[in-house]
């Protein structure tokens, strides 16, 4: 796996980079922080420095966040091939198509070349803590996606095993959580079946080794393709974007964590009043900078570079 230098402290964060924009490459998708490019059999995604917090993309891009979310989603496809086969092909401009050579600069680090699949509309939500919108239910009804949980949790708390949790996206882009029931009728029982046990033991897997390197995987969504009709990991993997990571040494029960991931940032926005509809508050500069570090020191352990 390439490394970008900015990742092992050889050279400074590149200018953020807000958009990508390939001439003469068919646009496949844009989501809110990738642009997605056809590739015929092959995509290219190119992570952006765009950053979103409860479904709303921020006007202030994060410097070097792209390259942390390819690098670090490289890593764990790399080594979770094991379990699951993926989408994954390269990070390596190198190994791009040769149509791509006069964008090697801006693309080193930040893209993706994958195989093209069938994309599985259900997010796949693993849990091994209960944080964020699971402690929101709990506490309201006792409940995290629907399922009834042990009375007297605190916040932060570790569940006994991991809970499975998927979600799907509204109209509007926002995350609902359904049952897994819900997600039978959708996808068809085998399917789910496969799905939820692989996604378990993925995040078992990558929240062991996180474990090993100080830093707890609470919780992480996983989402996956159909490829010949055989299903593959797709997307991202266990990256701050996608994943709650906390210091292990400062683990405490009872409360919020300090993260390694957006949370940080989701924090600050809490902390204005912002009603979580576009159009978001502007980031100060120390927040801009407070997030690019965390998410480049969630790399830098997680990985040892």
């Amino acid at each position: 796996m390439r490394v970008h230098p900015y990742l092992t402290g050889q050279a400074p964060a590149p200018t953020p980079v807000a958009q990508t924009l390939l001439p003469g490459l068919p646009l496949f998708a844009r989501g809110k922080v990738r642009e997605i490019y056809d590739l015929g059999d092959r995509l290219l995604l190119v992570a952006s420095d765009r950053i979103s917090a409860f479904d709303v993309v921020m006007n202030e891009p994060i410097p070097g966040k792209g390259i942390v979310l390819t690098t670090l989603s490289a890593y764990w496809f790399e080594a979770t091939a094991g379990f699951m086969p993926s989408h994954y092909i390269s990070i390596d401009p190198a190994d791009f198509p040769a149509g791509l050579r006069p964008y090697s600069d801006l693309l080193d680090g930040r893209a993706m070349l994958v195989k093209k699949a069938e994309r599985v509309d259900v997010e796949c939500v693993v849990r091994g803590y209960i944080s964020g919108s699971a402690w929101a239910e709990y506490i309201n009804s006792g409940t995290v996606a629907g399922m009834q949980m042990p009375e007297g949790l605190r916040e932060s708390a570790k569940f006994p095993q991991p809970i499975f949790t998927p979600a799907t996206k509204s109209s509007s882009g926002h995350d609902i959580n359904i049952s897994i029931e819900e997600m039978s009728k959708l996808l068809g029982a085998e399917l789910t079946q496969t799905l939820v046990r692989k996604s378990i033991d993925l995040y078992s897997f990558a929240e062991k080794r996180a474990r090993a390197r100080g830093i707890i995987l609470a919780d992480t969504k996983f989402e996956f393709g159909l490829l010949d009709g055989k299903p593959i990991l797709i997307d991202e993997v266990c990256t701050p974007d996608s994943s709650r990571f906390w210091p292990a040494d400062q683990y405490r029960p009872g409360g919020a964590q300090p993260s390694f991931d957006k949370q940080y940032l989701r924090d600050y926005l809490l902390s204005t009043g912002w009603n979580r509809e576009p159009p978001p508050p502007t980031l100060p500069s120390e927040i801009i900078t407070r997030t690019a570090e965390k998410y480049r020191e969630a790399f830098t352990r997680i990985t040892g570079s």
